[in-house]
């Protein structure tokens, strides 16, 4: 039963109120004044307290102050005959919950009750009908012969649903969508496959922009004008998702001029996707022309150390005159101190940040058993995430540049999926260590289960050899060798991996920000 401690000094004119809400099947305790109101708190649990505002002795003001130092958790309701925004602004300061202007009735009472007490059970419930009710439609979008920007639609969808039921107790709805979710994942990767060649081929006048084109679409027009500086950041191994779980915190500090979604190219990994990206080129385009720049996959060195070289070489063959930095966030350290320097990118016509630190959670996941405990589904994966944010020098960052005539750019170069279905393959050593995607001579799989490209050239991707093909994990799907099996199965089951088509890894953000 839901208890309410209220607390008015004239109580006993509030009768008809109680019985009211006792036959709702509400406690109500009463007290006649704020000092009364607190010595009950010692004794007894409220679930929500009703204060008066105009009490003598401790007024409402006063016990709210005290209430929320020793009862910070419990909602309380003002009730007052003053409309004055004196008042109501040190309510407001003192985290006053809500309030309600006398003459009050019966019905704005219970209104209010459910807002604060119920709220979360009746928006679960509600939305958990309505995707109920929109269940069926979706299935059927998913079997149908969608355009590349359906699919981004029907993600969009997904992803909303994920994040409205996430807070559900009802683990069967949340299955389904899970299920339904994974059956547009088989179907994506089909289409992506079906059609991927044409698109990297510029084949077709119906492709989507993709990791080589975006800063050709979105940002170099803005560059040529010159009318403000630029911030382009990425976030390494960024979902759309997370995006979402994001935006709440970022459009307190931004308007969201744009929210768009490109298509990464294969493998979506930082050595291909990210060089891709800075590049305006496809990977082997990359070898050819800057053979300096790129490391092949059984080399040792760094593959992406040359990001700001292929940026700068970018721009020149697009004959773009700019003043660039380019910075890497591998660590909170570094990040806060590129803040000091931060005003000092204001003379730049583009600043480049990458942040690594979502790319980190994802491999910490994986490598480390606290770590899966607290990013242990998608949902909780979603929420490190928003913990990260709300502390990172990111945060700050976009803070510093809210007040700025700036344009501002948010993407990634891929995004991961959370994989849980193992496809044997053989490969003698040299072939590539990726769980999404394989490389290398005498590969030995099913073809039925993978995405099979004999030759990567065709594809814009660089060759080991010319016995060397590409295979690439769809779905849910990763890569296990029969030596160990069980043992490596167990390991990665449930990881976050990236390299693959899936939804989650090929379907990423890119987000426009501009003041208020």
């Amino acid at each position: 039963m839901v208890r309410i401690l209220w607390a008015d000094d004239e109580i006993d004119l509030l009768k008809p109120y109680i019985l009211f809400l006792e036959a709702k099947g509400y406690k109500v305790i009463p007290a006649t004044d704020g000092q009364e109101a607190l010595d009950i708190l010692e004794k007894e649990k409220a679930d929500i307290i009703f204060l008066d505002e105009n009490m003598p002795g401790l007024n409402g003001l006063e016990t709210l102050t005290r209430v929320k130092v020793k009862y910070p958790s419990i909602p309380v309701i003002m009730i007052t005959k003053s409309e004055e925004e004196n008042i109501m602004e040190q309510a407001i300061g003192s985290k006053i919950s809500d309030y309600l202007i006398k003459p009050v009735n019966p019905n704005q009472i219970l209104l209010v009750l459910k807002k604060h007490l119920d709220k979360d059970r009746l928006v679960t419930q509600t939305s958990a009908m309505t995707y109920q009710q929109e269940f069926r439609e979706l299935s059927m979008r998913i079997n149908e012969n969608l355009s590349w920007e359906e699919w981004i639609d029907l993600y969009k969808n997904i992803v909303h649903w994920e994040i409205e039921l996430s807070s559900s107790n009802d683990s069967s709805i949340f299955e389904i969508l899970k299920d339904q979710k994974e059956q547009a994942n088989e179907r994506f990767s089909k289409f992506y496959q079906s059609n991927y060649k044409e698109w990297v081929n510029d084949k077709t006048d119906q492709s989507p922009i993709m990791s080589h084109k975006v800063l050709s679409k979105y940002v170099f027009p803005l560059l040529k004008e010159k009318k403000r500086p630029i911030f382009l950041l990425v976030l390494d191994n960024f979902r759309f998702d997370q995006w979402r779980a994001l935006k709440p915190m970022i459009e307190q500090q931004l308007f969201v001029q744009k929210e768009d979604i490109y298509y990464t190219i294969l493998p979506t990994t930082t050595q291909y996707a990210r060089n891709a990206l800075f590049s305006s080129l496809m990977p082997l385009d990359i070898k050819i022309n800057y053979p300096q720049y790129w490391i092949d996959e059984d080399k040792e060195g760094n593959k992406n150390q040359y990001e700001p070289d292929l940026l700068e070489d970018n721009l020149r063959r697009h004959r773009i005159k700019a003043s660039m930095t380019y910075h890497k966030v591998l660590n909170v350290a570094y990040g806060m101190k590129m803040l000091d320097i931060l005003p000092n990118f204001m003379q730049n016509d583009l600043n480049v940040i990458v942040y690594n630190f979502i790319d980190m959670l994802s491999h910490a996941r994986t490598e480390s058993d606290l770590v899966r405990e607290l990013a242990a589904d998608e949902n909780a994966y979603r929420s490190v995430t928003q913990t990260w944010f709300e502390h990172s020098p990111l945060l700050e960052v976009l803070k510093y540049l809210s007040d700025k005539d700036v344009d501002v750019f948010i993407t990634t170069d891929h995004g991961s999926v959370k994989v849980n279905h193992p496809v044997k393959v053989k490969s003698n050593k040299e072939a590539s260590v990726n769980l999404r995607y394989k490389i290398g001579r005498l590969l030995d799989f099913d073809p039925r289960e993978v995405y099979d490209v004999k030759n990567p050239s065709e594809i814009k991707l660089p060759s080991l050899s010319i016995m060397s093909p590409m295979i690439f994990a769809r779905a849910n799907d990763y890569f296990v060798y029969p030596n160990n099996y069980n043992q490596y199965v167990s390991y990665y089951m449930n990881t976050f991996q990236h390299g693959g088509i899936s939804m989650e890894e090929c379907l990423v953000p890119l987000i426009h920000l501009t003041k208020k």
